[in-house]
Parts: C-alpha cells; structure tokens; sequence
C-alpha cells in the first residue's frame, strides 16, 4: 500500500504500452450534428392528457423546452473540447471495446481510484472531479488526499460502443474492470460508482478482493427480503425510507422494460433524439428537484445519440436480471454516502448484505446525480473514506 507506483514505472505509463492501448479523441463528424438538427425540426410530438404533470410519464412541455434548448443552444463543441483536454483511451477486454480517461496526479503516494458511472450516465458524470482528485494541493486540500483517476465507459454505453455477445452483467464487467487496472499497472486500487456503476463497484470488491482496498457508493440496493421479522420494528424512519424506494419503484418503468425487452426499445431511441431525451427522465428528475443544468442533461443524452448505444447500454439490466448470479454477501472495506435526493439505502438492511461497512454519510445537498450536482462534496467523502486505506 506504501507505493502505487511501482509498477506503473517500470510499464513506463499508459502511453507506452504498445497496441493493447490506444488513443482516442471524440472527434464527432459535423454531418451527424447537422443530422441531429434536422430531426428535432422535424419532431412528431405526441398529445397529452391535460393535468397529469409527471404521472404519466414526461411530460409534453418539459421535452419541448429541452429539446427547443437543445436545437437553438447546446454547443457540442463545447463539450467534446472540454473532454479531450483530458487523455483518452480505448482497449479491448474479454471481447469488448473500454474506453476510458486515465489521468495520473503528479503527487508521488496517489491512490488509484476507478469511477464506474450507471445509467443514463456516462463517463462524463465525473469530468468535474477529475481535478478535484488528482491534485487537491491546487483546490485548496491536502496532496496527501490525491488519486489517480481511471474513468472507463462500461460496455454497451456510449465510446465503448455496443457489446458484441450475452453476459455482460455487472459481475463481468466488475472483473473486467479488474483486468483494465492491473494492466494499467495497478497493484492495489480505490473504487466508486453510483446507480448501475454502485452494482459494478461491490461486485468488483468481491471479485477482486487482494486488490482493492475498499469501495465507495451512492447506493447500496439492500431490500426487505419478506421475512415478517424484519419489518417488526421497523423505526419511523426507516418507513420513510421504504416508502421513497416504493414511490422511485412505481416511476421505474424504464427498469422494466430495459430487464425484458431492450431490443425492441432500441428501435425508437436510435431514430428520434428526442425520444432519447424523454427516456432518460431520470437525468431530469422524473418530477422530484434535482441540481442538474440543461447543458448537463444534454450533454449525457449526446452521448447516447452520437454513438447509438440506446439498446446496448439498456441490456446492462437485461444481463443483470438474466445473469442466474445469486445474491452474494460482501465482506469488502464499503462506504456509502447517501443524498437527500436520491432514494435512501437503509442500513439494516445494508449490514445484512454487506459485512464491512466503515463510512455511513448523508447530506442534505444533491441526489441521484452527486458527481454532477455537488462534485466538491462526493469529493470531499471520497477523500475522507479512503485516507484510512492509504500506507
């Protein structure tokens, strides 16, 4: 734990270690933006019930001014420039395409740390803490603190591109982020992930347990399991917190049809950008207040729609659901911070399932979205969790 340098210096960095890693930039053909345009000119906008807000689904005039910002306001451009000012890279592991952004800190002790997004997110949920982590000194923190930031596209999700067979559940990829860090040359590693990327993070701390030194979360989705003597004495608060789960599970029609039916909901959001954004209700909220900037919407339904991976980045919830991988109980270092606008881990439950919880947080600023909506304080937690980690 004392160096996690060492073999990175004698691999002489990512740069250099041949074919097995590539470069990569987003360099987005101006034909496709002038095609994007042209389609939301052309929207065929459906009717809608009048009164129904969000009960229904998305509502009419909430796309319409997204997309209308979209057409007349969004600068792509913009954002490509600010992406590629950090290196990028593509690799392939166990028959899939990885991209990711590896950004080393000069700091001589940082700590590896991969950052694992869910859905409908990207690598770019973290594209305002990539600084933060890796050099603390300049933000007014500790360099003691620092990282090295690995921030990889899981498979089937935008720059990674489509996968290529069945099986990509969160256990898979978990252990292919294993292989991409040790050949990054990383002994020992820090993980993170929210939503989707939370799976994928605890599975990664069981599959690869001699290697990483702890994982940290928004999430940990540890449910009742029916058993009457768990609901027994239930506190005033824990119900509240069931009910935020039950009210999130009666919205999440999304999370139904992405485990059953992917491919036919493919069709639509690779054809109508602005089907793509109404599908991606989650980033605007689905009716609860969230700290997200149209621009930051947009920019993760972009990524989507540039590399038409609606219905390869839904099959992560087909594969899950389909994986037969029975439920695992964790024994890895965990950490969880919780956000008042995010539904609510409970921690009885939590314990149940994973043995090692060491960091409990909550704050009352951000949500589902932390990366995005309160970046200075996911990093602050960060920092906090892993100093107990380091040599």
């Amino acid at each position: 734990m004392n160096n996690y340098n060492t073999r990175v210096k004698e691999r002489n960095h990512t740069e250099n270690l041949g074919e097995a890693i590539r470069p990569f930039r987003i360099e987005i053909p101006q034909a496709e933006l002038d095609d994007l345009e042209r389609r939301l000119v052309h929207t065929r906008w459906p009717d809608e019930l009048p009164g129904v807000e969000w009960s229904y689904g998305t509502p009419l005039q909430v796309v319409k001014e997204m997309a209308d910002y979209w057409l007349n306001d969004f600068d792509w451009r913009k954002y490509e420039e600010k992406f590629n000012q950090y290196p990028q890279y593509m690799t392939e592991i166990d028959g899939a395409n990885i991209h990711f952004i590896h950004v080393r800190s000069e700091e001589p002790n940082a700590m590896p740390l991969i950052l694992t997004h869910g859905w409908p997110g990207s690598f770019a949920e973290f594209i305002d803490m990539i600084d933060l982590l890796t050099d603390p000194r300049k933000h007014g923190g500790d360099a003691a603190d620092a990282f090295h930031v690995v921030i990889p596209s899981v498979p089937g999700y935008t720059f990674s591109g489509p996968t290529r067979d069945k099986g990509w559940s969160s256990h898979r990829i978990a252990r292919a982020w294993a292989t991409l860090m040790n050949r990054l040359g990383y002994e020992q590693y820090a993980a993170h992930g929210g939503d989707g990327g939370a799976l994928i993070t605890r599975a990664l701390g069981m599959v690869d347990p001699e290697h990483v030194v702890g994982v940290h979360m928004l999430q940990l989705f540890s449910f009742p399991s029916g058993d009457p003597a768990e609901m027994a004495d239930l506190s005033e608060e824990e119900m509240r917190r069931l009910q935020v789960l039950s009210n999130f599970s009666e919205k999440a029609g999304f999370s139904a049809i992405q485990s059953t039916r992917p491919q036919t909901l493919a069709y639509a959001l690779t054809d109508s950008p602005v089907g793509q954004l109404a599908w991606n209700e989650l980033l605007m909220g689905m009716g609860e207040s969230n700290l997200l900037t149209q621009d930051q919407v947009l920019t993760q339904v972009m990524m989507y729609w540039l590399t038409g991976t609606a219905g390869s980045s839904a099959r992560q919830y087909y594969e899950d659901a389909h994986s037969g991988v029975q439920h695992e109980v964790s024994h890895a270092p965990t950490g969880i911070a919780v956000f008042a606008n995010d539904f609510q881990s409970i921690r009885r439950f939590a314990e149940r399932d994973n043995t090692n919880i060491v960091h409990w947080c909550e704050y009352e600023r951000g949500g589902h979205f932390a990366a995005m909506e309160v970046p200075d304080i996911l990093t602050e937690d960060l920092r906090k969790f892993f100093r107990q980690f380091r040599g």
